[in-house]
């Protein structure tokens, strides 16, 4: 299974199962998807793809998932990184310093 964003899964793991709503597939080997903790409520959860399966009607819990998705903003893949392409560093420094004379 290719999980989209949107779609309803079953998380499997150490414990019980889990049902859940992918919010992004990063990677190949990472999934997103908003469970619910029963201690901490909606909550955000990474795991591999693998762990996943498709399930068909809507959960007790996915109204509150879908709560959680909508007021999370999506990630923003490579801001940390630095500049790309055609973009520079902060604006107003566009060119390099120059050279310093030694005085005489």
């Amino acid at each position: 299974m290719t999980p989209e964003p949107g779609d309803l899964v079953t998380v499997a793991g150490s414990g019980a199962p889990l049902d859940g709503i992918v919010f992004e597939t990063p990677s190949a080997a990472k999934a997103v998807v908003a469970v619910v903790d029963a201690k901490k409520g909606p909550v955000f959860r990474s795991v591999h793809p693998d762990t996943l399966s498709a399930r068909e009607g809507e959960g007790p819990h996915d109204r509150a998932l879908r709560l959680l998705i909508k007021r999370t903003p999506p990630a923003a893949h490579g801001a940390t990184r630095g500049p790309k392409g055609s973009e520079r560093g902060r604006a107003g420094f566009t060119r390099g310093t120059a050279h310093r004379s030694t005085g005489r």
